[in-house]
């Protein structure tokens, strides 16, 4: 098997444009991809994906990905502390209302010590 070849986007573009040529000369697509030195389904996929666009384009949608991801992961992480924060809420508030404690006295306030922090 061949060694796998990672193409950034500028050179898919310029592999798809070549192929464009060896197209429009009458080469067949097989014929195309083997001067290329890529597979059809390759070759398939490429155009599903950048046909059409130019080199800015790709770069663009690129870095549009990129940034995607890291905000799905920003999302995913706040989702989780949002949700870790709620249970530590609901538990602290079960556990007041099973000592039927007020805020107040949670918070250390009495009647015997009526402390400035105490609303």
């Amino acid at each position: 098997m061949a060694k796998r070849i990672r193409y950034t986007p500028e050179q898919i573009i310029t592999k798809l444009r070549e192929a464009e040529l060896y197209l429009s000369q009458g080469k067949t697509v097989g014929q195309a991809c083997k001067t290329l030195e890529i597979s059809e389904q390759t070759y398939y996929r490429w155009q599903r994906e950048y046909g059409g666009m130019d080199v800015t384009q790709a770069r663009k949608l690129k870095e549009m990905e990129k940034e995607n991801t890291q905000l799905k992961k920003l999302v995913a992480d706040l989702s989780l502390d949002n949700a870790i924060l709620k249970e530590v809420l609901g538990s602290t508030k079960g556990g007041l209302r099973q000592n039927n404690l007020t805020r107040q006295e949670a918070q250390g306030c009495s009647a015997v010590n009526p402390g400035a922090g105490c609303v």
